[in-house]
């Protein structure tokens, strides 16, 4: 066990707000060992920055890791040359040019179809009715598993979810995120000689054309549901939830003083939809005045990283007009987010505009308040809205 300092917390108070803890450990103890989490929590961004890149110690390599035992081991659970032979053949799909010249399209198609849809009812909760369908149907054409339903998608990335953040070792959820993950190899079953016939630009046709191991395929697809549908979907309710909050800020934007952009990077840093990443020390190895001993389980805490006092001032407020250059809310290093081109298209260059633009009168409904929860990933659990049908 390393020698950082303990500190404890109440785990239901920290799912519902992690950042009370996190600003107490940035201050007293930022490298502490948290025994109902059974790891060691780094929540300096500057000590993230720096040790999330040094791999041949914080390495992502995980043998009996949750992801890797619920998930199979896919390349963000894997450091060095094998990481980088496997994003090579994945990232094609996902490219900023392939984003541009494939996905943003269908992006606009299925917002349009939900929002016309969604117009009339004069009413929702745009969780459930406009970012969770928004975001599993892009992802369902991203993946090529487009014989899924939308449904079914936000359901076994939310299982998948919890299942590798099950650290009290659930076994409701545990078996929950078994059944998700056999639904997803039943569909990607069922998908392969659709793409054999006919490749396309889909993650399972790249990955399949360029010779992946069938195995490692299963794990890489598994790995974007579980991170490529609930990032996106919390970041689009989270986004609009922050703007009609903060008259202030829409105003900002209307007058165009900021961007969709900036609002979108601004609440990724102020409330982290992946709230940490998880590492194993490989070796013996001292840093911060702590020593680690090898097989320890670390925590990169992204989300208190980015409300850093020492690099945001007012970090707790959400201001679309700060500079977020040093936030890290998809990592840093060899690990960065390879789906970050998509996410920042699907977000403020599609959901956020055209929302506001098909929707008039949009404004959250005051019967009933929006509930925000989780720290490994966090977002709103409901967003109920009103507006002009």
């Amino acid at each position: 066990m390393s020698t950082a300092p303990h500190y404890e917390i109440d785990p239901q108070a920290f799912w519902a707000d992690p950042y009370p803890d996190l600003a107490n450990m940035r201050r007293d103890a930022p490298i502490a060992y948290v025994p109902q989490l059974g790891a060691t929590l780094f929540t300096r961004r500057d000590d993230i920055f720096t040790c999330e890149k040094n791999v041949e110690v914080f390495s992502s390599d995980q043998p009996g890791g949750l992801m890797n035992v619920l998930m199979g081991q896919n390349m963000m659970r894997k450091d060095g040359e094998a990481h980088m032979a496997e994003r090579k053949l994945y990232f094609p799909a996902v490219s900023v040019r392939a984003v541009r010249d494939v996905w943003k399209a269908q992006f606009q198609d299925h917002a349009r179809a939900i929002l016309e849809a969604l117009r009339p009812q004069g009413r929702g909760d745009l969780v459930e009715h406009y970012a969770m369908p928004l975001s599993a149907q892009s992802l369902k054409s991203m993946t090529g598993l487009v014989n899924m339903r939308f449904e079914d998608m936000d359901a076994w990335s939310q299982a998948m979810i919890d299942g590798v953040s099950n650290y009290a070792g659930d076994p409701a959820v545990e078996e929950r995120c078994h059944r998700a993950t056999a639904g997803i190899d039943a569909a990607i079953d069922d998908m392969l000689p659709v793409v054999r016939a006919k490749p396309d630009r889909s993650l399972l046709s790249v990955m399949l054309e360029a010779g992946m191991p069938m195995e490692n395929i299963r794990a890489n697809i598994k790995l974007t549901i579980s991170g490529g549908q609930n990032e996106p979907r919390d970041a689009i309710a989270g986004c609009i939830w922050a703007l009609l909050s903060h008259p202030e800020q829409m105003a900002l934007l209307e007058e165009g003083t900021v961007s969709w952009q900036q609002v979108f990077e601004e609440y990724c840093r102020w409330i982290s939809p992946i709230g940490m990443s998880p590492r194993r020390v490989a070796r013996a190895y001292e840093f911060g005045g702590v020593s680690f001993e090898p097989e320890e389980r670390i925590f990169f805490m992204f989300s208190s990283a980015n409300r850093d006092e020492g690099l945001f001032e007012d970090a707790d407020r959400f201001d679309a007009s700060r500079d977020t250059q040093k936030s890290i809310p998809f990592g840093a290093g060899p690990h960065f987010c390879a789906g970050a081109a998509a996410s920042r298209a699907m977000v403020a260059e599609v959901a956020l505009p055209m929302i506001f633009e098909h929707i008039a009168g949009l404004q959250l409904d005051d019967s009933e308040p929006v509930r925000v929860g989780g720290w490994a990933f966090r977002g709103p659990l409901n967003l109920p809205a009103v507006w002009k049908a």
